[in-house]
């Protein structure tokens, strides 16, 4: 597991490009037959990934946790962006296509990850937080979640988000996380932007063409600075910084948050005279 000190928001100001990146962004995800996972001090979050080939991957603990496994005081939000495969929770197996999403709870002790087909592997991507008590491990698909249709074609916007884990789909103690499709045609994910000082957030974008690219914007809105990303990034939103993105072409991501509340409309959104 490696570790993240977070940056503040007065040193990201003289940052260089590779010292944002490196700050900022998470980019050796999803390596076949690996588990990778990044421990990042704000908010405890675990960002992580299996990609189970033709090894079954088994989530341990680590030294930075000090807990017997994974999730004995922690709870865990998995999709699915590959192929078919299954995980396996204390010996109950959930099978996830494309998308599906499973809620892991804490006190959670075995869990592996597993794919139906070693030539379309599944790649699990992975978000933990603490928790303080115990929400029943569930199974969440697209037809389960709560969907807004948002945005339009002249604003290019038009995008379909899924809400998975919050309150009202799938009960957590501190994550909510979903889905974000983009329509063809469109490049903005959103904007105006947003911040939330009651929580930080991650956003992994997939489903990208290798030739193409996202800009990811960040920063306090009078100093906003961007990171360009590409298929499987995954980059850090503490809750001083907005989070926008516009892409050379259409893409996907999964949005995650941990932190003071649930509530997924918690947004101080800010007006574009105050872009910089």
């Amino acid at each position: 597991m490696e570790l993240h000190y977070i940056r503040d928001k007065e040193s990201y100001k003289r940052m260089t490009t590779e010292e944002l990146r490196s700050a900022y962004m998470l980019s050796d995800l999803f390596g076949s037959d690996e588990m990778t996972l990044h421990y990042i001090d704000i908010d405890r979050t675990i960002v992580g990934s299996a990609v189970p080939v033709k090894d079954t991957l088994t989530l341990s603990s680590a030294d930075e946790l000090r807990a017997e496994y994974f999730a004995e005081r922690r709870e865990i939000g998995v999709v699915n962006i590959g192929g078919s495969g299954s995980i396996s929770v204390d010996g109950e197996t959930f099978d996830l296509d494309k998308l599906d999403c499973l809620y892991i709870g804490r006190g959670s002790r075995v869990i592996e990850f597993s794919s139906a087909d070693v030539n379309r592997p599944a790649k699990f991507y992975l978000m933990s937080y603490p928790a303080h008590t115990t929400y029943p491990t569930r199974m969440i698909g697209q037809k389960e979640a709560e969907v807004l249709e948002l945005g339009s074609d002249s604003e290019c916007n038009k995008r379909t988000l899924y809400k998975l884990i919050c309150p009202g789909v799938a009960e957590s103690c501190q994550i909510v996380m979903g889905i974000t499709l983009l329509a063809d045609g469109n490049v903005w994910n959103t904007m105006p932007p947003h911040t939330h000082d009651r929580r930080s957030e991650v956003y992994m974008y997939f489903d990208c063409d290798p030739s193409t690219r996202v800009f990811h914007f960040m920063g306090e809105p009078a100093e906003t600075r961007h990171l360009v990303l590409q298929n499987g990034d995954a980059t850090i939103s503490p809750s001083w910084s907005v989070h926008a993105g516009s892409g050379t072409s259409n893409y996907s991501f999964i949005w995650c948050m941990g932190g003071e509340n649930q509530d997924f409309a918690d947004m101080d959104f800010i007006e574009m005279e105050r872009l910089k």
